[in-house]
């Protein structure tokens, strides 16, 4: 009875449980891993080929769309409003899975999601404002701790309904609809935060001009100060912006993050279908839940390594991106040219377990250099960057009314993406080494300070 109260009076530890809770149910999808076999199986009945060349592009059509306008929108109504928004959104989701025939259903599906993943930003936003500067990296622990748990938790709990249980996909989906109206219940219970990163300026002065004033002056003094907060938010921005990029070490880690993340994204989105493809779920089983629980389990333990790795990342950085990228290119080939379905886990394995590990040197590298302000408008910007980047790749190589290529050649494409990848920074890293190596003088070897908030955010929404 008393404990609640208690929680409340702590300060920060209410609404980071609260948030840890959420992200738990939200991220405890037991479906999934299995979404590609339920759509294309009995109960939809959808082929393979209108999944993959007209279904899954319209989410990231969608997905561009809306994901900038949220961003801002994020900041503007204090976060809450939007987890609570991703909540409803992921609860319509698995009703549409469940209970919706047809085509035309599941299109809107796609565009019900594109919300679902646009929205994720608030959950990693919203801490940030309730919390101490100084509670950041044991908050953002506790926060992917616990996004983490839930994903693994849920493919390996979907796996086992499956495998064991024999349970059907529909049920599956009627399971996952009930966990995710938990996350739903539960994101009322946040507390609603005071202010934003960005749009806090002059909420308290507005609120005070409304005490004052005469009630005719109400409005034009909350008005101007309303402009105001936007005049000031604009030019913060842009000052986060250009302080953001100004630094070429900066710009380095954000073009790997946005060149990287837009391949990671094709094959996160496209790799159930080659699996399919390989091994027809209508015919074999399907381990896809077990090899995501794998998959999210080595990455993070990639990911924790990365933070006990004493390298000199201004000298080494670059090659590293390279010598990384190359392996995930490898793997990517692998899957794509591979008969057999574990080889073809394998390389998905390693492919995500490369990627976790630089996506979280390089959130440290970027982190570090930048105040919380900045990172998270750097944050926003790369993550745009490289949702553009991916929209060209699916409407190019995906989208039927381009070249609407096969999955196989699909792969084939994204492993030459990610080469190309590689030998950029194999190439730009080599000449770093050996500029350094010649001239150690003119090589700023010192690591950057860590700000408190070095593990704030994994630029793979969906992971």
């Amino acid at each position: 009875m008393h404990v609640l109260p208690k929680l409340r009076s702590s300060g920060w530890v209410y609404p980071t449980a609260i948030l840890c809770f959420y992200g738990f149910f939200a991220n405890c999808r037991v479906a999934e891993p299995f979404l590609t076999p339920y759509l294309i199986g009995p109960y939809k009945n959808i082929s393979s080929e209108v999944v993959t060349n007209y279904l899954f592009p319209i989410w990231t059509y969608s997905y561009l769309a809306i994901l900038f306008p949220v961003f801002l929108l994020t900041d503007l109504l204090r976060y809450k409003p939007i987890i609570i928004v991703q909540g409803l959104f992921l609860v319509t989701n698995y009703v549409l899975l469940c209970f919706a025939p047809g085509l035309p259903a599941m299109a809107f599906l796609q565009v019900n999601y594109a919300v679902v993943t646009s929205t994720e930003v608030a959950y990693f936003s919203y801490i940030y404002s309730m919390i101490p500067p100084e509670k950041y990296q044991r908050a953002t622990g506790y926060l992917r701790g616990a996004m983490l748990t839930g994903y693994t938790f849920g493919a390996s709990l979907g796996q086992l309904l499956i495998s064991v249980a024999g349970v059907d996909y529909f049920y599956i989906n009627a399971i996952t609809l009930g966990i995710v109206s938990v996350a739903f219940l539960v994101s009322f219970w946040l507390p609603m935060p005071q202010r934003g990163v960005f749009f806090k300026g002059n909420r308290a002065v507005t609120d005070q001009a409304v005490v004052v004033t005469p009630h005719g002056e109400k409005d034009r003094s909350g008005g101007l100060c309303a402009r105001d907060d936007i005049i000031h938010t604009g030019r913060q921005l842009w000052r986060s912006f250009r302080e953001s990029y100004s630094s070429r070490q900066v710009i380095c880690w954000s073009l790997w993050w946005a060149l990287a993340t837009a391949g990671y994204n094709m094959v996160f989105n496209y790799v159930q279908l080659m699996w399919d493809h390989i091994e027809p779920s209508s015919t074999s089983s399907v381990y896809n839940g077990a090899v995501e629980a794998v998959c999210t389990l080595v990455g993070a333990a990639a990911a924790f390594s990365a933070g006990h790795v004493k390298v000199t990342w201004t000298v080494w950085g670059e090659l590293a991106l390279g010598m990384f990228s190359s392996v995930g290119a490898g793997a990517v080939f692998l899957m794509g040219l591979t008969t057999s379905i574990w080889a073809c886990y394998a390389g998905y394995v390693i492919f995500k377990a490369s990627y976790m590990l630089l996506i979280t040197i390089t959130t440290f590298q970027i982190a570090s250099n930048l105040s919380m302000e900045c990172y998270a408008l750097t944050f926003g910007i790369n993550t745009f960057v490289a949702l553009c980047l991916q929209t060209i790749l699916t409407a190019i190589v995906v989208d039927e009314k381009v070249l609407g290529l096969d999955i196989v050649t699909q792969f084939i494409v994204y492993g030459s993406y990610y080469g190309a990848i590689s030998v950029v920074f194999l190439t730009r890293g080599i000449y770093t080494a050996s500029a350094h190596a010649r001239c150690p003088g003119q090589t700023d070897t010192k690591e950057p300070k860590p700000e408190p908030s070095v593990d704030i955010l994994n630029a793979d929404e969906r992971f």
